[in-house]
């Protein structure tokens, strides 16, 4: 179970390393196809649309975090949006929302991108402030990610800009 220094050390660094890591693109590498779309027929992902993709899911954690603790019994929401929790059904409709995440803000320049990240991000350090420790141990109903308590979903933040981060440097390097 992450603490909440953890939590705190792994969101900064990793905040950090995504901006020095973009900031090191091109204008051509952040506009490059990199990656196939996890949607059938989905365009391919640039960096850029990994990059928005990272705050679209970290504000998605949030909400999930904040009716996890109002009681919610399906604060990822599978059983109530997707109507279903058949890994199958469910995978397509978490791609199918990044996709169309990813294609509403594909015009997004790269500092417009880092705002909406910076902001993100200071929600959920306002939001970790917010929680007592206890809660920071409550499982969040259904959560797959890192340990399922509200502070594992939390600290996922981190680990999930650090695979997005490979996959963009794995697909430039296969384009180049």
């Amino acid at each position: 179970m992450p603490t909440r220094t953890e939590i705190l050390e792994n969101l900064s660094r990793s905040q950090e390393q995504l901006f020095i890591h973009f900031r090191a693109l091109t204008p051509e590498e952040l506009e490059r196809p990199c990656t196939k779309s996890a949607l059938p027929n989905g365009k391919p992902w640039r960096p850029k649309d990994h990059l928005a993709h990272l705050a679209f899911i970290e504000r998605k954690f949030q909400g999930m975090i904040r009716l996890t603790i109002e009681g919610e019994t399906d604060p990822i929401g599978f059983r109530t949006r997707v109507g279903t929790t058949n890994l199958e059904e469910v995978i397509a409709w978490v791609h199918q929302q990044n996709q169309v995440y990813v294609d509403e803000h594909a015009g997004d320049s790269l500092e417009e991108i880092f705002a909406n990240l910076t902001a993100t991000r200071q929600k959920s350090l306002e939001l970790l402030e917010e929680l007592t420790d206890e809660q920071l141990t409550l499982p969040v109903p259904g959560a797959p990610w890192a340990d399922g308590t509200i502070g594992g979903v939390l600290i996922t933040n981190a680990s999930h800009s650090v695979m997005h981060t490979t996959w963009i440097e794995e697909g430039l390097q296969q384009q180049a």
